[in-house]
């Protein structure tokens, strides 16, 4: 889900802040109704006509929405989006923190971008989140067999400071990285 808040710019210009919130997606008769409407108000406000221009002032997203995007394709986008699970929205947020397009990520399928994710956002200790990942590394067993007498000595904090290497905190409390 996309929310918007779509401004005219020929009133912004003129000094009047005439705009609304919108949630994307919309069938394409609401949408084109609301836009239309935005401009007529904008006409009205400012006593001026020929209102053509929309912009976007403000957003709620997932992904990453400039002042002047496509506002049509934006709704494509949020079409898209709609179908995808929260580990989905996760995987687009990593790869757009990462610097991928997540238009062309969307376009391109999230299926063919390789990425790990751990989220921990349900712990609800201190522990440092790269902490976190790095106890699961050693309870899954990817630093092999760990004999019980050694399993006090093992020093999560260094582990962890190695894993920020190769992995990031994109958001709060979940780890990943794009293989």
């Amino acid at each position: 889900m996309i929310d918007i808040f779509i401004t005219d710019l020929s009133a912004y210009n003129e000094g009047h802040l005439v705009g609304k919130w919108i949630q994307l997606p919309l069938p394409q008769e609401e949408l084109s109704q609301a836009l239309s409407e935005v401009l007529s108000e904008g006409e009205i406000v400012s006593g001026t006509d020929n209102h053509e221009e929309l912009f976007i002032t403000d957003n709620e997203a997932e992904i990453v929405i400039g002042e002047y995007d496509n506002i049509e394709r934006l709704n494509e986008l949020a079409e898209a989006m709609e179908e995808f699970s929260d580990e989905d929205l996760l995987k687009l947020r990593l790869l757009s923190h990462e610097g991928y397009n997540e238009r062309e990520v969307i376009d391109n399928g999230l299926d063919s971008y390789e990425v790990d994710i751990y989220d921990f956002r349900d712990n609800k200790s201190f522990t440092d989140t790269f902490e976190l990942l790095a106890m699961e590394f050693v309870e899954e067993g990817l630093f092999g067999e760990i004999p019980k007498a050694l399993e006090f000595y093992i020093d999560y904090e260094r582990i962890a400071r190695d894993l920020r290497i190769d992995y990031c905190e994109f958001t709060d409390n979940v780890i990943g990285r794009v293989a």
